[in-house]
Parts: C-alpha cells; sequence; structure tokens
C-alpha cells in the first residue's frame, strides 16, 4: 500500500466513538429535536477517522438524514486554536450569501454542558475526497479539469467582498502576514519538541521580509484538495472543509499555501513537487498561477516566492502543534505521530525557498 493510498485508508470512512472523545448523545440528540429542522428521535453516532485537530462525527437521525458534527477536543489547548465558532460563523456567512460550495449549517452550540465542549452540526454533503493529487483513478484527460475546479474555487473566494456577506469583524484587515508569523511563532515555541536550526532561522528572517501588500479578503487558511468534496462523478468542488484557519487576511499569502503542492513533494504534503506534470495531464505551476490571476483580476504576483517560504514555515509550525499535542495526549487522530517526522524536512524546504529570495534580491 502506498503512501495516498494508506492515508485514504486512515482517514476516510467512521469508526467507532474514541474512548477520549465519547459524550451524552442523549444530550446532543435533545439539542438536535430542539436547533435541527426535521430532526426526531435518537441520534446515532460515529466519530470520523479524519479530523485530526477537532473531532468530527458522522451523525444519522431515524429518518436515514445525516449530519456532520464538529467539537473542539477536550482538554489542554493551544491559545486560540480549535477555533470551531469561527468555522460555523464563515461557513454560514458564505452559505447563506456567496456562491462558494459549502455544507448548510444547522447551529453551534456554546453551552458546553450539552457534550462537554463546544460544537456545531451542519450536513454531510455526498461526494468523493481525493487523496493522491496525482488523481491516479481519474482519466488522464479530466485530470485538468479537477485542479481548474479548484482555481475556480478559491478565486470565488478571494472574490467575495467580505463585508457584505456580514464577516466585517471576521479579523484584522491589513498586517496579516506579520501577524501570522508571530503567531506561528509563539505556537511552534509553546509546542517545541526539537531544535530545528532552519524554523530559528525562518523566525528572523520571515519578519524582517514580509511584502507590502494591501489586500483583505476571506480566505480559508488551509485550502487543499484534500479538505474539499468533490462531485461523485464530475470534477466540480461541491463543498469545501475544515475552515478552523479561515480569517480576514491576504488572498495571495492563502492562495501560495494551496499551490505550495507544486513545490513539495506527496511524502510530506501530500504534494505533486517533482512529478512528471505533462505525463499526469495535470497544469505547471505558472500556468495555475496564471489561471488564478486571471479570475481574480491581477497582472501576475509579486513576491510569490516569500508566500511560498512562508507558508512552508506555517505548516511545519502547524504540524509541530500537532507534535505537541500528541505529547500532551490531545491529538484526535492515530495519524497525528506519524505528522512529527515531517517538520523538519519541512523546515529546510522553507528555508531553501528563502534563501531563493535572498539571492534574487
Amino acid at each position: 500500500m502506498n503512501e495516498m493510498s494508506e492515508m485514504s485508508e486512515l482517514f476516510s470512512g467512521t469508526k467507532e466513538v474514541d474512548e477520549r472523545f465519547r459524550f451524552d448523545e442523549g444530550a446532543l440528540g435533545a439539542w438536535m429535536r430542539e436547533k435541527v429542522d426535521g430532526f426526531s428521535g435518537d441520534v446515532e453516532v460515529r466519530q470520523f477517522k479524519g479530523g485530526q485537530s477537532n473531532p468530527t462525527y458522522a451523525l444519522r437521525s431515524k429518518t436515514g438524514k445525516e449530519y456532520v458534527l464538529r467539537r473542539k477536543p477536550p482538554g489542554k489547548l493551544l491559545p486560540s486554536a480549535h477555533a470551531v465558532d469561527r468555522e460555523y460563523k464563515v461557513l454560514t456567512a458564505l452559505g447563506q450569501h456567496s456562491d462558494v460550495p459549502v455544507a448548510k449549517t444547522w447551529g453551534l452550540c456554546e453551552d458546553e454542558s450539552v457534550i462537554g465542549t463546544i460544537f456545531y452540526v451542519m450536513d454531510l454533503v455526498d461526494g468523493r475526497v481525493i487523496w493522491d493529487q496525482t488523481l491516479p483513478d481519474i482519466e488522464k484527460s479530466e485530470r485538468r479539469k479537477y485542479f481548474d475546479a479548484m482555481n475556480d474555487v478559491v478565486a470565488r473566494l478571494h472574490n467575495v467582498d467580505y463585508k457584505a456577506v456580514g464577516l466585517e469583524d471576521f479579523g484584522k484587515p491589513g498586517n496579516y502576514v506579520l501577524r501570522q508569523v508571530s503567531r506561528w511563532s509563539k505556537q511552534y515555541k509553546l509546542s517545541e519538541t526539537d531544535k530545528i536550526e532552519e524554523m530559528d532561522r525562518l523566525m528572523e528572517w520571515l519578519p524582517e521580509n514580509v511584502p507590502d501588500a494591501d489586500a483583505t479578503t476571506v480566505i480559508h487558511g488551509d485550502y487543499r484538495m484534500d479538505n474539499m468534496i468533490f462531485h461523485p462523478t464530475k470534477p466540480e468542488v461541491v463543498a469545501v472543509l475544515d475552515w478552523e484557519l479561515s480569517t480576514l487576511g491576504d488572498p495571495l499569502a492563502d492562495f501560495a499555501y494551496h499551490v505550495m503542492s507544486w513545490r513539495l513533494p506527496g511524502s510530506l504534503f501530500r504534494g505533486i513537487g517533482g512529478e512528471d506534470l505533462d505525463a499526469l495531464g495535470i497544469q505547471h505551476e505558472e500556468e495555475y498561477v496564471r489561471t488564478y490571476c486571471e479570475r481574480t483580476g491581477r497582472d501576475g504576483i509579486e513576491n510569490w516566492d516569500y508566500y511560498l517560504a512562508y507558508n512552508m514555515f506555517r505548516i511545519a509550525a502547524i504540524l509541530q502543534g500537532i507534535a505537541g499535542r500528541v505529547r500532551d495526549g490531545t491529538a484526535a487522530s492515530e495519524h497525528a505521530k506519524g505528522q512529527v517526522d515531517r517538520i523538519r524536512p519541512l523546515a529546510q524546504h522553507a528555508w531553501a525557498q528563502a534563501e531563493k529570495v535572498m539571492k534574487a534580491g
């Protein structure tokens, strides 16, 4: 079994609820009968294998209607992490006022006495989650269309008027990258388990070289192929998932995180770095970026290499947070332990990208 098949096996589908993440299903059923239109009877609960940051559950009603519950994990948490209330806010706003495909939300429960932490409920969207970005199960002639569908949706997101959809208070306009570097540097230090020289260098270099950028949009924060549901048979994104890191910010930083897949191999970030894209029938990075620019009305993207270096640093810091949760016993996925080995090579890739910026400058 290759690594992507192993990820699909690890993350796809549901399992019995882990002992650490069980809760009073009767209390949840009572809440849903009150808050969810058309829901009746008891609720059947299973836990998704994925959702390692925020435990995620599949719910089924007696009528067969299916829902998804996302909650904060119990236990010691990093500051501002696991913000399911923010997920609910952005999903609801985009679902009601934009053409960005998201699941319909039903309600947010901030009363921790119901299941022990805050949570929200949304519809379960039928379709496919694709883990391997080389798209081995899709005809070569169709693969470009799947990438173009992702490109179209991220451009739609970045074209949303955040004030018009009620998200004016969803973040702070301006200085996004600088604030993010500061945030993830702090999170990294709180979770640090081993000294990584490249991370120390990046924490010094990144804030000193932040590009001047004034654009502010709603950003996803973790936009990648396996965080969306595709139509069961067509190259169409029917729902974007996992909005925990969404905020108001620099759309180019958000887009660069997505395009990082072209620079990193599948072993590090489920990417397509090093693959023969022509043989696979997949767009090269330059074409993909050009298409996004056309859809968002840009002539091009300045400081592209910096944005890529920043994002490689950021994902390394995020994985360090997972490593910290493994250490503290609050990680929600068995696969989380395997993520620790990716931190150092990601930091090395990030610093190599930073060196490209310095040589070009």
